[in-house]
């Protein structure tokens, strides 16, 4: 791993420990709650968040922490850290064993307009129950467990495996299933597990071909996203723009299907091309 890291040496270990309390709640289990109509939180989201921030504040006193749980701490100040202290709640209050701790760093200039993106810095990305730690810093390469990362080399979306997410609330809402649907019908598989941190960090390490997902925040991609890139992957909006930390859309792929993906989603915005999704009348008929 890259021996001139500025920032990763002391974030991994927060990191670390963090995932190690997160072992500890999900052994014993923990009481969950409701942010919204669907949007759970528990204990371990808290505790650890409040846990991250005390040890992030120590060792950066003087970077801002923006958390998931409603940590806002220093935010004038040239850097910034995303914190989501437990990205993949609900699988982790339904005992699924697919959930991580992202942290990413932001460098912000003086001057820069609060709804501007800084740079991003460096990433890390820990899956506690697999012992999983991605990190990276730009300019560095992405690295799982010291040992560097790339993203893969498929050329085809119908040799892709690749993922999505949907959102925790007003599921009837989101236009998802139908782009799904799409994305299934000509790829070689669409998986949601649940945890878009992981989810990016699986297109960097080459396990997945490309990732998309509506309406993330920014602690679910900041450290993802450079992970990706750093990977050797690119990271855009449905169009291929520029992602925006608070961008509606987030598409992350190889690199080496990006203008396919790119193309179809602009044929699905257009009501091109889309396959009829079966029926369950027609499709119990069809097998009487």
């Amino acid at each position: 791993m890259s021996s001139d890291f500025v920032f990763i040496p002391k974030a991994e270990v927060i990191a670390r420990e963090a995932g190690a309390r997160l072992r500890e709640f999900y052994a014993t289990g923990v009481t969950t709650e409701y942010k919204g109509a669907a949007d759970l939180v528990t204990i371990a989201d808290r505790t650890v968040e409040k846990l991250v921030l005390e040890r992030l504040s120590a060792a950066f006193p003087e970077h801002g922490i923006y958390g998931e749980e409603g940590t806002r701490e220093r935010l004038d100040g040239e850097f910034r850290w995303y914190v989501d202290p437990l990205d993949g709640t609900t699988n982790f209050a339904h005992s699924v064993p697919h959930f991580c701790i992202s942290l990413g760093l932001e460098q912000r200039p003086a001057g820069l307009a609060e709804n501007e993106d800084g740079a991003l810095v460096a990433g890390v990305i820990y899956d506690p129950m697999r012992d999983e730690m991605y990190v990276t810093e730009r300019g560095k390469g992405a690295w799982l467990n010291g040992k560097q990362i790339h993203a893969s080399e498929t050329g085809k979306l119908e040799e892709s495996l690749i993922a999505t997410g949907f959102p925790s609330q007003k599921r009837h809402k989101s236009p998802n299933i139908h782009f799904y649907h799409e994305f299934t019908l000509r790829s070689h598989g669409v998986r949601r597990l649940g945890s878009a941190a992981l989810d990016l960090a699986y297109v960097a390490a080459g396990r997945y071909e490309a990732f998309w997902e509506f309406n993330l925040n920014p602690w679910d991609t900041a450290a993802g996203i450079l992970l990706v890139e750093e990977a050797g992957g690119s990271v855009t909006d449905f169009s291929g723009q520029k992602v925006k930390l608070d961008s509606k859309e987030v598409l992350a792929t190889n690199g080496k299907i990006q203008a396919e993906l790119v193309a179809l989603f602009e044929d699905m915005f257009a009501g091109r091309d889309f396959g009829t999704i079966v029926n369950p009348k027609d499709y119990v008929r069809g097998m009487s």
